[in-house]
């Protein structure tokens, strides 16, 4: 029996049916891949190090990140015994040396990124530059913190280039006012 697309709206509308159960669910964010020219990886009980070098690039869930060395920890999971054992999320990323990360419609350069995804924070040292597509912002500080969650940068020592902002009104044929012009004594 086939439910018609009338049927459907009439419980929905009256409520029978969340907007939810109509919605097709979201594909699954698709892996994370590291490639480079060498790798050096080793296990604990708990933790997997992996060490790139050489021309590193990450690709994932609206992420890629180059670098000339990276360092990634993550969790281990499964059989402690093997050699390298299966790994489940990561704890941190450490990218050093030419950095360049693009996420959405944000991009950063610089010298050292420290990536932590349960925070959603990026850390970025070394002469960082952050480019916001956006709404056309450039900032650069030392160091930029970014957090994804909350889209917003904080950082210290801080130069940004905004907008331009809009003509406050003086009019085009007047001229403006000189900035030691001594103040101007109200009649009585």
């Amino acid at each position: 029996m086939k439910t018609s697309p009338l049927c459907i709206a009439v419980a929905f509308a009256a409520g029978l049916i969340a907007p939810t159960a109509i919605r097709a669910e979201a594909p699954p964010p698709p892996p994370t891949v590291i490639e480079s020219q060498s790798l050096d990886m080793h296990s604990s009980a708990d933790e997997t190090v992996s060490i790139f070098t050489s021309n590193v690039v990450v690709t994932g869930n609206d992420l890629r990140i180059t670098c000339d060395r990276l360092e990634v920890v993550s969790v281990r999971i499964g059989d402690k015994s093997d050699t390298i054992g299966q790994q489940d999320k990561f704890k941190s990323l450490l990218a050093v040396g030419h950095v360049h990360i693009i996420q959405g419609d944000r991009e950063a350069s610089c010298g050292r990124a420290q990536v932590l995804p349960r925070d959603d924070k990026v850390i970025l040292t070394e002469s960082p530059v952050v480019i916001d597509h956006g709404n056309n912002t450039v900032a650069t500080g030392e160091p930029l913190v970014l957090l994804r969650g909350e889209r917003r940068v904080t950082g210290q020592d801080v130069h940004i280039t905004l907008p331009a902002i809009k003509d406050l009104g003086f009019g085009k044929n007047a001229p403006l006012p000189e900035p030691d012009a001594p103040a101007i004594e109200p009649t009585k």
